[in-house]
């Protein structure tokens, strides 16, 4: 164990060349009463002089070990109290939790610290994770069959202000310090408790494989982390290149062009297709690489129509496009029936257009050569309409004669030819009067209905974007 002062200058410089702390921040410091979190409190109390650093200590009591759990709380009190410095504590309540308790409890902690930094009370905050730490969860997660994400293991700096200055020191190391300087500590029994994976990895599989295989295998580890976590933050840049050309986003829904991503190295393929279950989920919980190769094959295959599952996740293909989206964004939107008043406009269910109603006298043109798509969209003479006038949603077996045809056609057919995607079709507009189909978005006017020269008054419908959100599936001729 090197010295005292070698110890804390070592740290010292692991935090500088992250950048961990800017110079008058307020730090929380997260304290359990274990010996890395005692550790860390008293390795920035010295160090924070060198950032003009103010340290607060933050608790949350998790009550799962009943005078445990009360007593730990109790010397962080305690500690805060005789080293002068503030504290926040927070009681955790996991009594209605289900499934994982150790991700609920993590889970809770995060909050907590968010919560603080939120309300401005602290600036980042500080975990005491060692490279002990690291070792046991890049190993875990490579027993999960994480991808180099995965394996890049616990970050020193994350982007919502979560720092961690012990993470180039061993846990012994931490253990040393506090026995030469007298600083006790509490030990959790959880953490002996082998129904946790992680203990088991800790206490057994790690110090067999040191033991039997590798004696510097914690530090191997730590260095496997870095080394992916330098590979993850190039491939960051990169897949936002790649995304910013075959990924759109509306609301919360992700579509990835399917042959752009399919014609992509695989390697690229992957990490983009990954970051759009990322956006369209939230997380990439319990996704795994069966599920990436299954959305890949799907983007790849001939056949333009299909679906694949992950966890929280459904993904269609419908031509040249995959959907991403919680399944519940995949059910039918319900039917709509309503007036169409004119002037007057429709908000076309689930998008951010409006299909907009305005009658004209004597309209300068009427040939179509001014006509712009999401602009001029056709327009009806109005004297042959005997209203009223209403807007519904395309219905299986909709047919009418669209200007220019010779004869009636299936509304389902012209989808098909422009290829527009499944999802669109269900909340498509389509005008009525009384019982006939007088309009169709993207097809135009019916023959009969049609506009003309002769034509007085004209009702013109056009399509209009009503926010800067990015939607897809409405271009001129389909997608």
């Amino acid at each position: 164990m090197m010295a005292g002062s070698m110890f804390l200058d070592r740290i010292a410089g692991f935090v500088e060349r992250h950048g961990m702390f800017r110079a008058g921040q307020t730090a929380g410091v997260a304290v359990s009463g274990g010996a890395d979190s005692v550790c860390l409190l008293h390795v920035l109390r010295e160090l924070a002089p060198r950032w003009d650093l103010r340290l607060r200590v933050l608790h949350l009591n998790h009550n799962l070990r009943g005078d445990e759990s009360r007593g730990d709380c109790e010397f962080v009190r305690e500690l805060a109290d005789r080293l002068g410095l503030p504290l926040t504590v927070r009681e955790g309540d996991f009594s209605a939790s289900t499934g994982n308790l150790e991700q609920a409890a993590r889970e809770a902690r995060l909050k907590f610290f968010r919560e603080r930094m939120a309300a401005g009370e602290v600036d980042c905050v500080a975990l005491g994770h060692t490279r002990s730490d690291q070792a046991e969860t890049v190993l875990f997660r490579f027993l999960r069959g994480a991808g180099t994400a995965g394996l890049a293991g616990i970050r020193p700096v994350t982007t919502d202000g979560v720092v961690r200055p012990l993470l180039e020191t061993d846990r012994a190391e931490v253990e040393d310090f506090l026995r030469e300087r007298g600083i006790g500590w509490r030990e959790d029994s959880s953490n002996a408790d082998p129904r946790f994976a992680r203990n088991r990895i800790r206490h057994r599989l790690l110090p067999q494989l040191i033991g039997e295989w590798n004696p510097g295998l914690a530090e191997t580890l730590a260095q496997t982390a870095d080394w992916a976590r330098a590979e993850e933050s190039w491939w960051e840049r990169e897949v936002d290149r790649l995304a910013a050309g075959v990924m759109v986003r509306h609301g919360g829904v992700v579509y990835l062009r399917a042959g752009a991503v399919a014609g992509l190295p695989l390697a690229a393929g992957r990490r983009v297709v990954r970051r759009a279950i990322e956006v369209a989920k939230g997380d990439l919980r319990g996704v795994s690489f069966a599920h990436i190769g299954s959305i890949l094959e799907l983007a790849s295959s001939p056949r333009g129509h299909g679906c694949a599952l992950a966890p929280g996740l459904a993904v269609l293909r419908s031509f040249d496009w995959l959907r991403f989206g919680t399944p519940d964004s995949m059910a039918a939107g319900a039917p709509y029936r309503q007036p169409a008043s004119v002037p007057g406009s429709l908000r076309i269910p689930g998008t951010n257009t409006d299909v907009r109603l305005e009658l004209i006298e004597k309209p300068r043109t009427l040939d179509g050569t001014d006509c712009v798509y999401n602009n001029w969209m056709g327009g009806l003479d109005w004297q042959r309409l005997s209203g009223p006038l209403e807007w519904r949603n395309w219905q299986a077996g909709d047919r009418y004669r669209p200007s220019g045809s010779t004869g009636e056609e299936k509304i389902k057919t012209l989808f098909q030819r422009a290829r527009v995607p499944l999802w669109d079709r269900r909340n498509w507009p389509v005008l009525l009067d009384g019982p006939a189909i007088v309009w169709v978005r993207q097809f135009g006017p019916a023959a009969e209905y049609e506009a003309n020269s002769g034509s007085r008054w004209v009702l013109a419908i056009h399509d209009v974007c009503v926010s800067d959100e990015i939607g897809i599936g409405i271009e001129r001729g389909g997608v």
